[in-house]
């Protein structure tokens, strides 16, 4: 039975239980996006990363670097698998820290990952911020303007297919600063030909994203719109209500949106 009647045929944002917040076996994923009715399943669960300057430190929400090597050999089995069935993808979320950013980004490509998806949970150096993530409500404009610096150079590196949650940096201060800044992040991912992506985990637990304000001058910039069902659950794929809404957003600010992406 197909229960996406939205238009969606591709999904590139699937985690998996390795990043210790999710859960599910791989070919649950699998067997629900084809449930769905998908025809292209991307896997890009939390990238590992390598933090030149706290070597010692492990973040709980990621996968480990000796858990990377499995997940790849994991999702390509399943490609093998799965071929008559759904187009399979093996990719990456990642943030952007200039510092450790080439080390992690040459260990994860040379395990055969195709493609990453830039996912800005933390500013500059999450291991100091990891108790003030981007979800903590904030009204201070500098740590907006840091987000949208940080994004702008993660965009302009080339190596991000698109940006995941742009709208993830919860700001609750002054409303015309925010759609001003929301306007030079849409435009800076038009510019560099960066598709934005509108999230569905936000939709299907009632998050503050995705953020109305946001997308009504996405909508105007007119830039690429992705949807992402952002699976942390198999059952994330089967939630025909986010569809609706999802559907709901894109006409109600005439959204840009792309259907497939080139891998």
């Amino acid at each position: 039975m197909i229960l996406n009647k939205y238009g969606m045929i591709a999904n590139y944002h699937t985690h998996t239980r390795r990043c210790n917040h999710a859960t599910g076996e791989d070919r649950e994923y699998v067997e629900a996006a084809i449930a769905a009715g998908f025809k292209t399943l991307g896997f890009s669960d939390h990238s590992p990363y390598f933090y030149s300057e706290h070597p010692d430190y492990v973040a709980g929400y990621k996968m480990r670097p000796e858990e990377a090597a499995g997940y790849f050999d994991s999702v390509r089995a399943l490609r093998e698998e799965y071929k008559n069935d759904i187009d399979i993808h093996l990719g990456v979320e990642m943030e952007y820290y200039p510092k450790d950013f080439d080390k992690t980004y040459d260990f994860v490509l040379s395990l055969g990952c195709e493609y990453f998806i830039l996912g800005q949970h933390f500013l500059t150096d999450e291991v100091i911020e990891r108790r003030r993530p981007s979800s903590f409500g904030t009204d201070d404009v500098e740590r907006m303007e840091t987000y949208i610096r940080v994004c702008t150079e993660a965009m302009q590196t080339g190596k991000f297919i698109y940006m995941a949650h742009p709208d993830v940096l919860h700001f609750v201060g002054d409303a015309d600063y925010y759609a001003d800044a929301a306007r030079r992040l849409c435009e800076a991912a038009k510019a560099c030909g960066m598709p934005i992506e509108l999230n569905l985990l936000g939709i299907r637990e009632g998050r503050y994203y995705p953020n109305p304000a946001f997308w009504r001058v996405a909508g105007e910039v007119g830039g690429d719109v992705i949807i992402g069902v952002d699976a942390h659950t198999p059952d994330s794929f089967l939630d025909s209500a986010q569809y609706k809404k999802a559907n709901e957003y894109v006409e109600k600010f005439g959204l840009n949106v792309i259907r497939t992406l080139n891998i």
